[in-house]
């Protein structure tokens, strides 16, 4: 099977198991980070075969939702992937996940490095915002509670634990990203996203404390 083939398969795989996903990584999430990702290999290089799979199956297997490790790798078996390709692939999928900074996440190849600036850019700006209110809501958090501070992880215990709201998720993961993204392509992009999420932040603290001197 050639590469097309593998990448229309694995389009058509990933958009059925992930079209109506409601924590906010569904397949919109998908083809963004996939996008994401392209773009950024086409200035920085690295194995675009690669890394468009990886972008593509990133979240099949995600810690957060899924009770089945071994989805993504069964699925590159049944396509007839070579054992080198399987073999990047799953481990830039095991090894790129944020979770809540208590997991060692480096990515030690150009292919890991970039789907993951994709991916975390995705978790940026205006698009990054609503993703995290969807995913909040999909856990039934809170929107707000002045009276729970923004926490420091020790463990994916308490990464998972539902006595938190989404705005605290700005001060434990979304503004921590820009400093953590790989590539000066991303940088770029980052830059731009991480300010906008500082003036919503503003702008929300405005209005739910209307304070008229704004």
């Amino acid at each position: 099977m050639n590469k097309d083939i593998i990448l229309k398969e694995t389009k058509s795989f990933v958009k059925d198991k992930l079209y109506k996903e409601g924590s906010g990584h569904d397949w919109f999430h998908i083809k963004r980070v996939y996008n994401l990702a392209t773009y950024i290999c086409e200035k920085e290089g690295g194995d675009e075969f690669i890394i468009k799979m990886t972008s593509l199956l990133h979240d099949i297997d995600d810690w957060k939702f899924s009770n089945n490790n071994n989805t993504t790798e069964n699925f590159l078996k049944s396509l007839h992937v070579d054992e080198e390709s399987i073999s990047k692939i799953i481990n830039i999928t095991t090894t790129m996940s944020y979770k809540g900074g208590v997991a060692n996440s480096d990515q030690n190849s150009l292919e890991g490095k970039i789907v993951q600036d994709a991916d975390r850019l995705d978790a940026m700006g205006a698009i990054g915002i609503a993703r995290a209110f969807t995913y909040g809501g999909s856990k039934n958090r809170l929107m707000y509670d002045p009276h729970i501070k923004p926490k420091n992880f020790q463990n994916l215990d308490e990464v998972k634990n539902l006595d938190n709201h989404t705005i605290n998720h700005f001060y434990e993961k979304l503004l921590k990203l820009k400093d953590l993204i790989n590539t000066d392509t991303a940088k770029q992009i980052a830059e731009e996203r991480h300010r906008f999420m500082e003036i919503y932040l503003d702008e929300f603290y405005y209005e739910w404390n209307f304070n008229k001197e704004k």
